[in-house]
């Protein structure tokens, strides 16, 4: 998307100002504001600090006889240097500092609080995982033997990669956008939208699935939870209580997350101390490669192992994240490959195998054979807080990626409007209204289309990954996954193959309704430029980001597409 008249607008111009906060402030307001006198004092008084270097004051000097082009916004970018400008380009926003006219570098584009290592790590888990509930169909699938590989060998194949892709992105392009800005950056707009489209439908049908969850571990209780009006009126409630939670700001979330996190994994940890007088180390190991359900099998360890790349749409509300973002990745893919092993561990050589019997929810049994009714009940109770983990966390990555794709200009200008708590309001309650119109879906038709949908988004962050490599081997990046061009290619061939099983294993009518959400995407993007053009809705682009379609086009070391 253009910005409003970013056809009759010059691009902006950056003054390289010392990064210091104390010098700072020598930095000179634009020269339509001041007398031709104003601006030589200001300059003279910048040439006379003693820290500036003889390369600032002769930059400084250019920038009298040069005065900077302001557009509609009124606001001025400022790099370090003119190398910095490069990196500006590329989204690299950690070094580059952008500010206002008459602000300090450090001023921050909102007031909300930014996430650290700890709620992010919990973050990620809940967008990934949530615990080991839903894992049980692939012993019914498969055996334990296989179960257990799977969840060892699949990371390698899936998780790994997609975790390592993420964070080097993520911190190359460290905004609220992900990995719409990734795939605009590097093959335009319209697939930048389109990716924003197929993920954020992915998500919220996704998230439509955990109210229905939450319910179905507590009927069982509560019968009248079941079904008819009741369940209706349930499900409303729990999805107005946990999007206001969203509203209420991301740090809040992020800490409820850690408790709800804790909470769903002790029971686990202790369901295993007290199954090791009952192991029997020969049960791990049945297989019957006759008796398997692929189908099953796979979209079991997929559904359970992906969305890794979910936490980007979150990456402009972390606190440090060139750090924060690849460290909490890595104790995060800890965190989700051991929470389902370990589990699985105790669970199967535990107790005497029937396959039959390993389904959803299969884990509540299990916890009360080998411990009693007090554990079975610990990890019912755990279910239902991780699914209320899930939904909380999902619903801040698919709102705020509604916020960056609205800060790029793909989406009108009051998807990015923020509530006094920082969190985008807009974009919650789309993503609630969403959730409410899908959740009376069946539990194998979520699964099966939000995995649809998905892979086709993932197909286009491979390619934009693998050409930023090959287009621009030395663009800055934070984090660099330590493989070269060959072997960014290598890594993701596997996942690849993955996902052309996955596609080719759906069902008919889950690939019509898919391609058909894919169509809308298609034929929305033209749209929303006929109302920019009709200017029934207003677009920009926020002047706090660097932009990657309309500035520096002639320069060859930019991501630029």
């Amino acid at each position: 998307m253009k910005r409003d008249g970013a056809e009759k607008e010059a691009p902006v111009s950056a003054l390289p100002v010392d990064p210091k906060p104390e010098q700072a402030a020598t930095a000179a307001p634009p020269a339509t504001e001041l007398g031709e006198k104003e601006v030589q004092a200001q300059s003279a008084a910048a040439a006379a600090a003693p820290s500036h270097s003889d390369d600032a004051k002769e930059e400084l000097s250019s920038a009298e006889t040069e005065p900077p082009i302001v557009g509609d916004s009124d606001r001025q970018k400022f790099s370090t240097s003119p190398a910095r400008q490069v990196s500006v380009a590329m989204g690299e926003l950690n070094r580059a500092e952008y500010v206002s006219v008459g602000e300090s570098p450090s001023s921050p584009v909102n007031n909300a609080k930014k996430v650290s290592v700890l709620p992010l790590v919990f973050l990620i888990f809940y967008e990934v995982s949530g615990g080991p509930f839903g894992v049980e169909d692939s012993v019914g699938a498969a055996g334990p033997l296989l179960a257990l590989l799977g969840f060892l060998v699949f990371p390698l194949i899936w998780s790994i990669p997609e975790a390592l892709i993420t964070a080097e992105m993520g911190t190359m392009f460290p905004e609220n956008g992900g990995y719409v800005v990734w795939v605009s950056s590097a093959l335009g707009p319209f697939w930048g939208f389109q990716q924003g489209w197929m993920k954020w439908l992915s998500g919220v049908i996704d998230n439509a699935l955990y109210p229905v969850l939450f319910l179905d571990y507590l009927k069982s209780e509560i019968p009248a939870l079941g079904g008819g009006l009741p369940r209706v009126a349930a499900v409303l409630a729990l999805t107005v209580v946990l999007t206001y939670m969203n509203y209420r700001g991301l740090t809040i979330v992020g800490w409820v997350a850690v408790i709800l996190g804790v909470f769903s994994i002790l029971p686990f940890a202790v369901m295993g101390l007290v199954s090791i007088p009952k192991l029997r180390p020969s049960r791990w190991l049945v297989v019957n490669l006759k008796d398997v359900d692929w189908n099953l099998y796979l979209n079991t360890l997929f559904w359970n192992l992906n969305y890794w790349d979910s936490i980007s749409t979150l990456a402009g509300e972390v606190e440090n994240p060139n750090k924060t973002l690849p460290k909490a990745l890595f104790y995060a893919l800890i965190l989700v490959v051991l929470g389902y092993f370990f589990p699985l561990l105790s669970g199967t050589g535990a107790i005497p195998l029937n396959r039959d019997l390993w389904t959803d929810g299969y884990f509540s049994d299990v916890a009360k054979i080998i411990g009693g009714a007090w554990l079975s009940w610990w990890i019912t109770g755990a279910a239902a807080m991780s699914n209320m983990g899930m939904f909380v966390a999902e619903m801040s990555s698919d709102s705020f990626q509604l916020l960056g794709m609205a800060e790029r200009g793909m989406l009108p200008e009051f998807f990015g409007k923020r509530s006094r708590h920082g969190t985008p309001l807009i974009g919650i309650l789309f993503s609630a209204s969403g959730v409410v119109l899908l959740s009376w879906l069946s539990f194998q038709e979520i699964i099966a289309a939000e995995n649809f949908l998905y892979c086709f988004g993932m197909i286009l962050e491979f390619l934009a990954f693998i050409k930023l490599r090959i287009k621009h081997p030395a663009a800055s990046r934070p984090y660099k996954i330590p493989v070269g061009t060959v072997g960014s290619i290598l890594m993701c061939i596997p996942p690849t193959i993955l996902i052309c099983v996955v596609l080719a294993l759906s069902t008919v009518k889950v690939m019509i309704v898919s391609l058909a959400a894919v169509a809308v995407g298609l034929l929305l993007h033209p749209g929303l430029g006929y109302v920019e053009k009709k200017r029934w809705l207003k677009f920009s682009v926020s002047a706090d980001l660097p932009d990657l379609h309309f500035a520096n086009r002639d320069r060859p070391d930019t991501l630029v597409y």
